[in-house]
């Protein structure tokens, strides 16, 4: 599911240590450890975490230096790994959803990501407290007034460059240009300023599943030492900081994770994906007047051009009493142009059949058709309707459940936009672990107080660790 982010990358031919060979904590050690991590972490008042590629395994996307990582079988002259389903389907997985509950918590106070995948902001980590350095494949950026645009789509470049939308905030309208670096881009300072800080003030630096190699992000968790912070490091490779750490856990990230959480007494949240769509109902008379010719369109939020991605194609059906013929919709631009009569009245069955990756088959909407009636205009708050169905979905267990969020009409021409939001994934998370016999404790919690210090940065990097 990366592999597209790979394949864009330019060539270099040394890409760091690859088949780095895997080792795994006997199972009392590994008990051992993860209660030591636990205690750790009650006892933190300055947690920050740093992912790498090795959180986002569990999840279907390939790392890049282990045994059957990206890098490692573009060495061998193997075949790379097929994608389970597509990158922009791809889920949160435990690890990241522990994150979440622990910043709710208050405990998790900054998390930095060497991941281009997306997945730590869509799975609820507030973007204030994220610094994504190698960039996001799912965003885009306006050099001009700095908005960010989330996508449901993969950014089709790379290295910051422009794309083909613009700002849509008023009085703006720049280009937007894509955030994932390339091999010779300088990480930016708007991730890396706040990453050092946290850093600095860190009185622990957990690093989940990160070989730790390349500068100079690998280097970051060392600024917390000077002030008397901890690293841990939780990897299945050996990597070139693990000298300087407190504690290293050779075990899968998420298993590691789970054991925590158990012996904190937090639970994992679910993951409930919600995706947007919109439909747009144009109509125009005849020359004549005495028709109507309409059109209905299924749309990316994110413009007219945008694709929209977890939609396959749109069964197209009206109302009993009215004799149209029935479309089946299989490629964007998903529309349909037809001609009726200026004083029918009828309705609009729109069935939306979605793509692999998704919770649910389809969703079914309704569109009433009457052009002489004005449509209602309203705005409805989409943190309200998100939560809503978030509790629809966490109380049916599934997906599927849909709300209209925003309606708009124009007179000239007459269209109507109106603003679906659909649950599309549920992903819940075992309260137990599977780390066996791991049991709660009850920890103390005491405080650790540490300073920081700064140090001058080097801008120079390469993707990914």
């Amino acid at each position: 599911m990366s592999l597209g982010y790979a394949e864009k990358l330019s060539y270099i031919e040394d890409v760091g240590k690859v088949g780095m060979a895997e080792f795994f904590d006997s199972s009392r050690v590994l008990e051992e450890k993860i209660e030591q991590l636990a205690k750790m972490i009650e006892k933190s008042t300055h947690l920050v975490v740093f992912t790498g590629a090795g959180i986002s395994t569990s999840c279907g996307i390939p790392d890049f230096r282990g045994p059957k990582g990206i890098w490692t079988l573009q060495r061998e002259g193997k075949p790379l790994p097929e994608a389970s389903l597509p990158f922009h389907r791809a889920m949160p997985g435990r690890t990241h959803m522990a994150l979440v509950q622990l910043e709710r918590a208050g405990i998790l106070k900054f998390v930095i990501s060497q991941n281009v995948d997306g997945l730590h902001l869509r799975s609820g980590i507030p973007r204030e407290k994220l610094a994504e350095l190698h960039g996001n494949s799912f965003m885009e950026t306006c050099p001009s007034c700095g908005v960010e645009y989330l996508r449901d789509f993969e950014v089709e470049t790379i290295g910051l460059k422009e794309t083909s939308r613009r700002c849509s905030t008023v009085k703006c309208g720049a280009k937007l240009k894509d955030t994932v670096l390339d091999w010779e881009d300088a990480l930016p300072p708007k991730e890396m300023d706040p990453a050092e800080k946290h850093c600095r003030m860190a009185d622990i630096v957990l690093c989940l599943g990160t070989s730790l190699q390349i500068t100079p992000a690998c280097n970051l968790p060392l600024k917390c030492l000077r002030g008397g912070g901890k690293i841990v490091i939780v990897n299945l490779q050996k990597t070139p900081k693990d000298k300087k750490a407190s504690l290293v856990i050779h075990g899968f990230v998420d298993k590691v994770i789970a054991g925590v959480m158990n012996l904190l007494n937090l639970r994992i949240p679910p993951y409930i994906r919600i995706d947007l769509f919109q439909t747009i109902l144009s109509k125009s008379l005849s020359a004549d007047e005495k028709y109507v010719n309409w059109n209905i369109r299924v749309t990316s939020v994110h413009g007219l051009s945008a694709p929209l991605p977890f939609v396959k194609s749109i069964e197209v059906s009206f109302s009993d009493n009215h004799k149209y013929k029935e479309a089946f919709i299989i490629k964007e631009p998903f529309q349909l142009k037809r001609r009726t009569g200026r004083t029918e009245t009828f309705k609009i069955f729109l069935k939306l059949n979605f793509s692999d990756g998704c919770g649910c088959l389809y969703t079914q909407i309704t569109t009433p058709f009457d052009f002489e009636a004005s449509s209602e205009c309203f705005k409805h708050d989409k943190d309200v309707i998100f939560q809503k169905l978030r509790d629809m979905a966490v109380q049916g267990s599934c997906s599927g459940q849909t709300e209209v969020i925003e309606r708009k009409a124009t007179l000239s021409p007459k269209t109507e936009i109106t603003v679906h939001a659909i649950v599309t994934n549920v992903k819940a998370f075992d309260y137990h672990s599977s780390n066996g016999d791991v049991k709660a404790v009850k920890l103390q919690k005491e405080s650790m107080n540490g300073s920081g210090t700064s140090r001058k940065r080097s801008r120079k990097r390469k993707p990914r660790s």
